[in-house]
């Protein structure tokens, strides 16, 4: 009885050395046990992420933004809509936001000039101008020349936004000139002119009409490929979360963002 009370007592010392030399193993090699991960290892961003972005990319953005805090519990992205010049005036003038996009380069180099971004700005879409006009297109509208005739009301972005610029380029390139009865901060407030019934139509980009198409129909012309915007993107060097600004930049040019953008209407960049 000494004896077997004695054995099954070495065998539980042996027992017990054995496991000790395993924790000590697996805390000195870092390892965790196989599919287990360490704290904070895939684990998605949290937290808000204050994005500005273009007027033109809010359906796309919405989507996007929507999917990213789907994959990433915890976080939330805010947007503050609005035309690029204005956008890039805020974040130079210290707003606090952790993205920018823009619908142009030029915008976007107010920003990389004055030291604002966090790195180079990346190329995620391109978009170009249509001429929207009310349902059935009752004032027989064509092309950029028909805008020129008298009687026709016009609504064009202003030219310091990206969609004014591109509505410069196009005019001048058809040879057309014309008086618009309004010029607007951002391409949805043109657009928002003809929806409301104050003008007969409006220059605004593809992915706007296609987003409003139960309320305008558009028109193509082929001055517009003269003009095609790229959309930048990038994270700005003093973002509040850069953990997130990082995370939503990637998804964004992600095939997962892209493949919502080009739903929209946007090219591939």
């Amino acid at each position: 009885m000494r004896r077997t009370v004695l054995t099954a007592l070495v065998v539980a010392a042996l027992g017990l050395a054995g496991l000790g030399g395993c924790s000590d193993d697996t805390s000195s090699n870092g390892a965790n046990p196989p599919g287990v991960a360490s704290s904070g290892a895939g684990a998605g961003v949290t937290g808000t992420i204050n994005v500005f972005a273009a007027a033109s990319l809010t359906e796309a953005f919405n989507k996007i933004g929507s999917a990213f805090e789907a994959a990433n519990p915890g976080s939330k992205v805010t947007f503050n809509y609005a035309g690029s010049s204005a956008l890039a005036t805020q974040i130079s003038q210290g707003a606090p936001a952790d993205v920018f996009a823009s619908a142009a380069p030029a915008n976007m180099k107010t920003v990389t000039d004055a030291g604002g971004a966090a790195g180079e700005p990346a190329t995620f879409g391109k978009n170009q101008l249509v001429i929207a006009v009310s349902p059935g297109n009752p004032k027989g509208i064509k092309g950029l020349a028909d805008l020129a005739r008298p009687g026709i009301k016009v609504a064009l972005c202003a030219e310091q936004v990206p969609c004014g610029a591109a509505a410069k380029t196009v005019l001048s390139a058809a040879g057309v000139k014309l008086t618009p009865v309004t010029l607007e901060q951002d391409v949805k407030a043109a657009l928002s002119k003809l929806t409301l019934g104050e003008v007969d139509a409006a220059l605004v980009y593809r992915t706007d009409a296609r987003s409003a198409a139960r309320d305008v129909d558009d028109v193509e012309f082929p001055e517009s490929a003269g003009a095609i915007n790229t959309y930048p993107i990038v994270v700005l060097k003093n973002a509040p979360n850069a953990a997130g600004a990082k995370a939503f930049v990637a998804y964004v040019l992600s095939d997962k963002g892209r493949s919502v953008l080009t739903d929209i209407g946007f090219q591939a960049p």
